[in-house]
This record gives structure tokens, sequence and C-alpha cells, in this order.
């Protein structure tokens, strides 16, 4: 790959000033072969196969970011959906299975480690009814764990019965993280359309059509992308799309050289570039300023959804002209907490969850990081996530709900939760019941451009 001195120059200005990173490095983990129907030996083969698969993973990647100057912000790993590899042991319980992957985890020292997952968009079995039974504890007494639950698909619809049980899960588990204002739903997603190969957290799991060890990087830059068009405040919308594309062109490229590189050094297959622009709370690194930057006065005005589209299409264009291996979930993120600008725009009455809905629409993920009162009746909880579900199904599109009833919080108060996961305000909720609705249960059948053979 040919480097022009000039794209140094912009690199570093970009890493410097505009907060430009190499949001993740992920190793995805199959652990197929740990499957033993005896439990201790099952934990014992989990433990083995991450760390010895994973055990340079974090030295890897600080040489990476040594040799390039790209600061390479978490390494994290996703492995299979424990539902499946965990549910032919005689475990009846699978908090001891997330503790493993916790302390693995902590071992290599990784950020993060996803993959408590189960896929039940049609139905459970035995496996996914235990593992997400053991949700709630496994999260409230693990700090690097992070899970999800795929409860619809636009080839099955949805799962109904899943989506009030996992309500209820969340509520369980915000309960039992109350002294942290309920962080334990901040490592929690419900999916449609899980990808197999999305490199972030929470919805990161290794799937069963990936090979035994692989690299995929998630890339940043809303800070770039803002910058970028700041330069350019007069022109036109197809312009507007043109800058981005190009920008986006040349973030990309930088994850396509970490990721190769990591994958050769680990001896691991290359995977995915994940093209999704992840803001942080760090002031400028935001998609709701690139939205204003845009034009709009506020995020979540009037136009709002117009100019996400526009972003969303034109960071999935320029960069799929940079690399030939994207994946993950590839668009523009939108979490309230981890976006200061987004959570800004809800604090004074621009952005309400309604709007935030309509978003979901024309991005890459759905209702992220997004904290309501703790007294939320489960069943409203359910009616937000069933709603999320259809607009993913209908649209063939993955997306995901974040949501955190914070306990003993209140509509306008206030969560910290720091870090990455940022703070936000408590966002109000409809006080209409959803309740006669979602206890009907069942499924919601797929639409009719599911028959697209």
């Amino acid at each position: 790959m040919l480097i022009h001195p000039e794209e140094i120059r912009e690199t570093i200005e970009m890493i410097q000033e505009q907060t430009l990173d190499i949001r993740t490095v992920t190793m995805g983990i199959s652990l197929r072969d740990c499957c033993n129907p005896d439990g201790d030996k099952l934990l014992k083969n989990i433990f083995d196969k991450i760390t010895a698969s994973a055990g340079n993973l974090v030295q890897v990647a600080k040489s990476l970011q040594n040799k390039y100057g790209i600061p390479i912000v978490n390494k994290r790993v996703s492995v299979s959906a424990i539902s499946a590899i965990a549910e032919s042991s005689d475990l009846k319980d699978y908090t001891p299975i997330a503790k493993v992957l916790d302390r693995a985890a902590r071992e290599i020292g990784v950020d993060f480690i996803g993959g408590f997952t189960a896929l039940v968009h049609k139905g459970e079995t035995p496996g996914d009814t235990r593992l997400i039974a053991s949700i709630p504890k496994a999260l409230a007494t693990t700090e690097r764990l992070c899970s999800s639950i795929n409860v619809a698909s636009s080839k099955a619809g949805i799962n109904m019965d899943a989506v009030l049980k996992m309500a209820g899960v969340i509520k369980e588990t915000a309960e039992l993280t109350r002294e942290r204002d309920g962080i334990g739903c901040g490592k929690l997603v419900v999916f449609a359309n899980i990808p197999e190969d999305n490199p972030f957290m929470a919805g990161a799991y290794h799937g069963f059509g990936e090979p035994d060890r692989v690299i995929n990087v998630g890339i940043s830059g809303p800070g770039v992308v803002r910058a970028m068009l700041a330069k350019y405040p007069d022109v036109d919308l197809m312009k507007v799309a043109e800058l981005i594309k190009q920008t986006a062109f040349k973030i990309t490229r930088m994850g396509e050289l970490i990721g190769r590189e990591s994958a050769a050094l680990l001896g691991a297959a290359q995977g995915v570039v994940d093209l999704s622009l992840a803001p942080t709370p760090t002031p400028g690194d935001s998609v709701a300023q690139i939205i204003e930057v845009m034009g709009i006065e506020r995020c979540g005005a009037p136009g709002t959804t117009a100019a996400l589209a526009l972003l969303n299409d034109a960071v999935k264009k320029g960069g799929a002209m940079a690399t030939s291996s994207t994946g993950g979930l590839s668009g523009a993120f939108i979490p309230v907490s981890e976006d200061l600008a987004m959570a800004e725009a809800v604090a004074i009455g621009a952005l309400n969850i309604e709007k935030l809905e309509a978003m979901t629409a024309v991005c890459s993920v759905g209702l992220d990081m997004v904290v309501i009162p703790g007294d939320t009746p489960v069943e409203t909880i359910a009616g937000i996530i069933a709603d999320q579900m259809a607009i993913a199904v209908v649209n063939h599109k993955a997306a995901g709900v974040r949501i955190i009833p914070a306990p003993g919080k209140k509509a306008g108060d206030t969560v910290d939760y720091g870090g990455l996961l940022g703070s936000a305000p408590v966002m109000q909720v409809s006080g209409f019941s959803s309740a006669g609705f979602v206890r009907r249960g069942g499924r919601i059948p797929a639409p009719l451009t599911s028959l697209n053979n």
C-alpha cells in the first residue's frame, strides 16, 4: 500500500487534533472445541483456549501503536455464543462461565470480553434458557463481561416472548447493580439481525461461520469528519457527502492496515473493518456535532434524521472503497451517554426518545446507552425493544437496544458511568401502557420482503 507524504501529515493532524484512533482491535475465538459434559472441564477448556489464543493480543496492539503512532484505545475478545457451548454440559447455572470469561479477560489484559450470548429469534433451547436466567447475576458479579441476546431477524420475525423476558432481565440487572445506577445494563444489548463479526461491545460475539481465530477492527473518527466539514460551511449537500466519503476512506485505510498486521503477528485470520463512527464523551468527538455542523441547530431538530442518513451512507461508500472486508455494524453510532453533544441535546429538550428511535432507522445501531427512569414498567421496556426490533426487521438491518432503567432515578436526573460510557440525563418515556400488546406473546411474523430467494 503506497502512502503519500501528504496522507502522513493529514493522519498526524487527525490523531493530535481531532481525536482519531482505532477504537478496538477485537480477536474472535471459537470455543466449539471446548465443549465437555463435565462443567469443570468445560470451564478449564474455555479459560485455556482464550488465554492461549489471545495472550499476546494486548502486546501486539501496543507494538503497532508504537510503530505507527496510531492510538489503539481498546483491546477486546469475542467468543462463540456461550448458550450453545455450554448446553451439553452438566451446568444448570452459567454464572461460573461468566466468571471464567471475566478472569480470562483480566489474565490477558483486555478491556472487555463478549459472547455471553444466545440466539433466540425463533425460540429457546435449554442452553438459551439457562444463559438468559444467568445474565443479571453474571453482569453484577463481573467487570469485563458483555452479553447479547438476538430476539429478532428479518427471516424469522420478532420473538415477543423473548422480548418480554429480556425486559425483565434488564430490570433485574439494573436492580442488582443499583449502587452504580444500573451499570450492568450498559453491558447488555438486545439485538435484531446480530452480526457474527462485530468488534464493538456490548454486542460482539464470535459467529459459527467464523474462523477459529480472527481479528476484527473497529475504527473511529467522528472528530475528524466534524473538523473536515467545519472547513466548508457553505458547500451544498452533494459536496458534504463527498467530503465525508473522502474522510471515511482515509480513516478506513488506517483500520485495514492495523487489522492486517495484527492478524499476521497473532497468527489469526484477517477479519473485517467495522466502518462505524463511534463517538466518545471527549469534546469534539461526537456524531451529534457532525449533524450540527451540517446546519442543524441542535441534534434532534427537524432535519436530523435526513442529515444522519447522509452521514451514514457516505461513511459506508467511502469505507467500502478502502477495504474489501467491511463488516460488523459499519455506520454511525448514536449512543446517548457516550456522545457529549447528544447528551446535551437531551438535557435541553432538543432530542427525545421518539426522535432517537426515528434516527435509528437510518444509522447502524439502535437505541444505545439510553437511560430511563428506574420505575419504568417491564412492559414499557418490552414495547420500546419491540419497536426497535420492528425497525430493524423491516429494514433488514442490524440494530440493538442498550437501555438502562436507572434505579431510583427520574426523568431529568443525570447519571455518570465514567470512562467511555460517559454520562447522560434520564430520558422521559411515555406513561401510556403497551402491556396488553406485549403480553400476548408469540412471534410477530417476518415481513414479506424476507421471501427474497
